[in-house]
């Protein structure tokens, strides 16, 4: 994993949930603060979470589908892609 990768991945597990809506936001992705704060909850329950594995990824992505919407899930796709393309 290079620089830039731990530094997303790090930033990741200290976003707030204002942070998230406000990045989602500049994507014209709609997320909820409780949705944000659901998502945050589980980036963070993972020890080393790696969004540019796409294994990894799509693991956190359907977890996140459970936990809030398939809805949700896939805009958080869109807006980790910004990130990580």
């Amino acid at each position: 994993m290079n620089i830039y990768q731990q530094i997303i991945n790090q930033k990741l597990k200290t976003l707030t949930p204002e942070d998230l809506m406000k990045y989602g936001k500049q994507y014209d992705i709609h997320v909820t603060k409780a949705q944000a704060a659901n998502v945050l909850k589980l980036i963070r329950s993972k020890q080393n979470i790696n969004i540019f594995n796409p294994e990894e990824k799509n693991q956190l992505l359907r977890e996140i589908a459970r936990a809030t919407s398939p809805e949700v899930a896939r805009k958080l796709n869109q807006l980790f892609i910004k990130f990580t393309g």
